[in-house]
């Protein structure tokens, strides 16, 4: 008893001298935060600076456009002062003198040519082709349009480059008519929504610029008087990515930028020349929506790799880690001069510690397989690339020469590695279903079932039967849900046709959605299989897909706190319901026939 009593307090007296005494740990403490207030005080004027510098490239590369689209109003209102004060009548040749008078190419930058589109009426097209045709025989309007009127391109230079425009009459297309009517009506220069240039070989985005000219040189006062006085309009046209050469290419910016006209991409690094310095994960973002000559453009600005690398300093990493070293000094001082004998309980505390690590690993276990997924099968999928193409060049170069036997082998190793693409694009989808939020939009059901129809090249014998709804929820995820199910229904369909309905409905919490098709039906004991990943109905050497579709789409549900449900649909086929929870903004629109093919 007396050898267990000393041992006790021989085990209290070891536990007590390699114990630090409170003052000890206030000290280090107080230390400690006196380091991390001096790192995070470092940190956000660090960030303040940034920001600023980060604001003044966003406005410099608006600024900029602007500049240029003045730059390019001058030449085309320099145009029309020209027209107005020639004292003869603007033929070709005069027009090519004209224009290589204003060296386009050094003096305005990015503008793809300048030239006029004349207002011709039905009854003056007769004289204008003869007027034209006195120095260019081979000159036509074209193409064929039903408008009561016609607005030629007459002239153009340089003509070379774009030969395909001259003799376009804007009036076939509706961007580019309306805009010169609203040119025509306000007497201001106007550009139009984005369009493809017919001389542009690559078809990328553009635009073009229009200045009215009148009667007599002068602007009536009254929309009507302008109507009746219009001649025509000088113009531009451009290719938007040549708009951004010079100061504004990418290697000259630390932003990178996309502009949308509406929902038209005009131009984004991202998919140009210069997206060698697109951050995916910028520092910052901004977006500006500016009024453009009757359009509004839409600048999303983001900090570049250019940008980061300039940017970079360890200044608050410096003062964080000095700190922390200090710190750590003053605690192992403290730890010196403590009277520790604690060899008795070093080994204890480190198989505890070893338990905790292994209980910390276990549970980060699910986390690091979903991070393997998608690591995995996003490498694995250039190696399978190069097996296919591999494949065809051997199935095209010796296709004459292999056994029939030989071709079945390869045409087998195709299909598996079709199959594995498969898998690994949907392991993809599969572990970036938590790492991205994406952002609430109106979206109708019917547009969005039409669409996946298209997509999923679903053939006529099966027919959609859809309501015509708009809903409000996060569109790519909800299209991926809709796109599994609608795919899911006639890839495991026993018959050459059938019908799918999607049926909707709103309670207090939820939308309700319901997809009920007439094929061969779920068993009852897989209703809750089917939703594990990689689980298949059909036998593995039988199916075409990755046995993750329903995982995927129980997996964004749940991650959207909503439900999903399966039941048998009368006496075939299969019902699921979808309960997807209702945002904030949700407005419900329902046609007066909500059920229609």
């Amino acid at each position: 008893m007396v050898a267990k009593l000393n041992s006790n307090e021989e085990r209290k007296r070891l536990l007590k001298s390699g114990q630090m005494h409170l003052v000890h740990w206030l000290i280090v403490l107080l230390s400690i935060l006196v380091t991390f207030l001096a790192w995070y005080y470092s940190k956000y004027q660090l960030n303040q600076k940034l920001e600023a510098k980060f604001e003044r490239n966003a406005e410099q590369v608006v600024s900029l456009v602007k500049e240029r689209m003045s730059l390019y109003e001058n030449a085309l209102w320099s145009a029309v002062a020209y027209v107005d004060a020639s004292k003869t009548e603007i033929n070709h040749s005069s027009w090519l003198t004209y224009s290589e008078s204003l060296k386009i190419n050094e003096n305005y930058p990015g503008i793809n040519g300048i030239g006029i589109i004349y207002n011709i009426k039905n009854e003056q097209l007769e004289s204008y082709l003869n007027n034209q045709k006195k120095l260019r025989p081979n000159y036509v309007i074209h193409p064929f349009h039903t408008e009561s009127e016609y607005w030629p391109i007459t002239y153009i230079e340089p003509a070379l480059s774009n030969k395909q425009a001259i003799g376009l009459d804007i009036a076939f297309e509706k961007n580019r008519y309306t805009s010169v009517l609203k040119a025509r009506d306000s007497g201001q220069a106007k550009i139009t929504a984005p369009i493809t240039l017919v001389q542009d070989a690559k078809k990328t985005p553009g635009f073009l610029f229009y200045a009215p000219f009148y009667k007599n040189g002068t602007k009536p006062e009254s929309i009507l008087g302008r109507r009746e006085s219009i001649v025509g309009v000088t113009y531009a046209p451009f290719i938007m990515k040549n708009l951004m050469q010079g100061t504004l290419e990418g290697k000259n910016r630390h932003v990178s930028i996309e502009i949308r006209d509406n929902d038209h991409i005009l131009f984004d690094d991202q998919s140009s020349d210069s997206k060698t310095d697109f951050d995916t994960d910028p520092l910052f973002t901004k977006e500006v929506d500016m009024p453009f000559y009757g359009r509004t453009w839409s600048f999303f600005i983001q900090s570049n790799m250019q940008f980061r690398e300039e940017s970079a300093t360890n200044q608050s990493t410096f003062i964080l880690i000095g700190g922390l070293i200090i710190d750590g000094m003053l605690l192992g001082l403290f730890l010196l001069l403590s009277r520790a004998n604690r060899n008795a309980l070093y080994y204890a505390d480190k198989i505890n510690e070893e338990f905790q690590d292994k209980a910390k690993h276990l549970e980060k276990s699910n986390k690091d397989l979903e991070e393997f997924s998608y690591v995995a099968s996003h490498d694995l999928k250039s190696p399978l690339n190069a097996i296919k193409q591999i494949t065809q060049w051997i199935e095209e170069d010796c296709k004459e020469i292999l056994p029939e036997q030989s071709k079945k082998h390869l045409s087998l190793l195709t299909q598996r590695s079709e199959r594995m693409m498969k898998l690994l694009d949907d392991l993809l989808d599969y572990s970036r279903i938590n790492r991205t939020q994406f952002e609430y939009a109106p979206v109708n059901i019917k547009s969005l079932c039409n669409d996946l129809k298209v997509l999923l090249e679903i053939p006529p014998p099966f027919i959609i039967y859809t309501s015509d709804i708009t809903i409000t929820v996060p569109k790519i995820p909800f299209e991926i849900v809709l796109r599994s199910l609608l795919s899911n229904a006639i890839k495991h369909h026993d018959r050459s046709s059938g019908n799918i309905t999607l049926s909707y409905k709103c309670d207090k919490y939820f939308h309700v959605i319901t997809i009920e098709d007439d094929g061969p039906g779920i068993p009852e004991k897989y209703h809750v299989k089917v939703f594990e990943i990689f689980e298949t109905l059909k036998p593995r050497d039988q199916s075409e897909g990755s046995g993750m579709g329903l995982s995927i789409v129980k997996k964004i549900i749940d991650h959207y706190h909503g439900n999903i449900t399966i039941s048998q649909s009368n006496t075939r086929g299969t019902k699921i319901s979808i309960f997807w929870p209702l945002s904030d903004s949700d407005e419900v629109s329902l046609t007066n026939n909500p059920i229609y093919k």
